[in-house]
């Protein structure tokens, strides 16, 4: 069983930052996986450190003294690709004025890694799956069989299974390849490693450029946590230089830190786990979506409503009985059953003859309704936050304040639900 200390000794050893819980159990896996020969498949986003997991094998593996090369599959020409892995023999193509080692010969007893496996040519696909099987391969122009004692750790950042679906990567490669899986977290799901990793930058960059380090005010670094980080662990270094150079103040809060982060990639829910986040932000994503739907139907309701009590000379009570969604909170009894009557209650709305000519205060009068409407309209269509809150008000009442149910009606996860009564402070 690997305890906390010895994860915590192969982060310091590799200079690996951060306590999620997806990042320690991807490093666990690892430290697994090295003592035995199993092929590995690394999986992650660009930028999330899946080449720092293939030293981590290696050097805890019984090759440690071994070769190790990493090979980026998605770098090398499809028309070389075979050669620079496999070799060659001396005129076996044009330029080919010598005989030349491929990696596998290269690394024979230790490990080499492939980086972008997904990017590898079919051919080539089915050169290494020979490898794999029985430690044989066969340079180019010959006809030699070579054997080769190789252990094989591969990366990628596309979905293999779409891959194999779509014909641009072999069935039996990906489950050869798949022994033991381990999925390299993106910086988006590792909640609070955001704020240590953008310290150790800026300490880094910092003592580079001579200056003092940069330090994150406390709603700086929420905003960190919620910003997607496309580019993972790259773009937040990036970041964490370009302001350690430019910005002179040395505490940054929140506004100045959002000059520097695109705000289409800022997440409306906070990442805390994998599956969790996902499901979340899709949940909270489609709650957003439905409101925003309802409130264009209400108002081409509205509009509709209005053009026809306008064309009617006044509010018909069978108009408002057919939308009498948009009446919510308006006393029943003033809409009458009875389709024939006109309640005397009912207020009337402004009209406009386009037969009877208009004073000059009138228009002004005219003018103003229309403009308040119009405001009205864009008032509503902004308030996002204050339907959100409605809606988990109404599930939270629904089911007595129990949260569980609640966040059951509402589609999302319970820990977000809870982090929106925190965030809207409801009571």
């Amino acid at each position: 069983m690997i305890t906390a200390q010895e994860i915590q000794s192969v982060k310091q050893r590799f200079g690996i930052i951060g306590n999620s819980p997806l990042l320690n159990h991807a490093i666990q896996v690892a430290m697994q996986a090295s003592p035995t020969d199993m092929t590995v498949l690394i999986t992650g986003e660009s930028g999330s450190g899946k080449e720092s997991f293939s030293k981590i094998i290696h050097s805890l593996s019984l090759r440690k003294h071994g070769k190790f090369i990493a090979i980026n599959c998605g770098a090398i020409p499809e028309g070389t690709i075979d050669s620079e892995l496999f070799g060659h023999e001396k005129g076996s193509f044009t330029g080919a004025h010598e005989a030349r080692k491929g990696y596998f010969e290269v690394t024979d007893g230790g490990s080499i890694f492939l980086d972008e496996i997904g990017e590898m040519p079919l051919g080539t696909q089915a050169r290494l799956l020979r490898v794999l099987e029985n430690g044989e391969f066969i340079k180019v122009g010959s006809s030699k069989v070579q054997k080769t004692n190789v252990r094989v750790i591969t990366a990628t950042n596309v979905n293999l299974i779409k891959a194999v679906e779509k014909g641009k990567f072999r069935e039996d490669l990906y489950y050869r390849l798949n022994t033991v899986p381990i999925f390299v977290p993106p910086l988006r799901e590792r909640g609070e490693d955001m704020v240590l990793l953008f310290r150790k930058f800026t300490g880094d960059f910092s003592e580079k450029y001579h200056v003092r380090p940069i330090s994150l005010d406390p709603d700086a670094q929420q905003l960190l946590m919620r910003y997607a980080f496309p580019g993972n662990i790259r773009q937040l270094k990036n970041i964490a230089e370009q302001i350690s150079l430019l910005e002179e103040t040395r505490e940054v809060s929140a506004q100045t830190l959002a000059r520097y982060l695109p705000q289409e990639n800022t997440k409306l829910p906070m990442a805390v786990g994998l599956s969790s986040s996902e499901n979340s932000d899709f949940s909270e994503r489609d709650i957003l979506y439905k409101v925003l739907f309802d409130m264009k139907k209400d108002m081409n309701d509205l509009k509709k409503l209005v053009l026809e009590s306008f064309q009617n000379g006044g509010l018909n009570p069978s108009l408002m009985q057919k939308h009498h969604g948009l009446f919510e909170g308006i006393d029943s009894e003033l809409i009458s059953q009875d389709n024939g009557e006109k309640s005397s209650s009912l207020p009337m709305p402004f009209v406009i003859d386009s037969k009877k000519p208009t004073s000059s205060l009138e228009e002004e009068y005219e003018d103003d309704v229309i403009e308040d409407i119009v405001h009205e309209e864009d008032d509503s269509s902004l308030s996002l936050e204050r339907k959100e809150k409605e809606m988990i008000l109404k599930a939270l009442r629904k089911h007595n304040n129990k949260r569980k149910y609640a966040a059951s009606d509402l589609g999302i996860s319970e820990r977000t639900l809870y982090r929106k009564i925190k965030q809207y402070e409801i009571e």
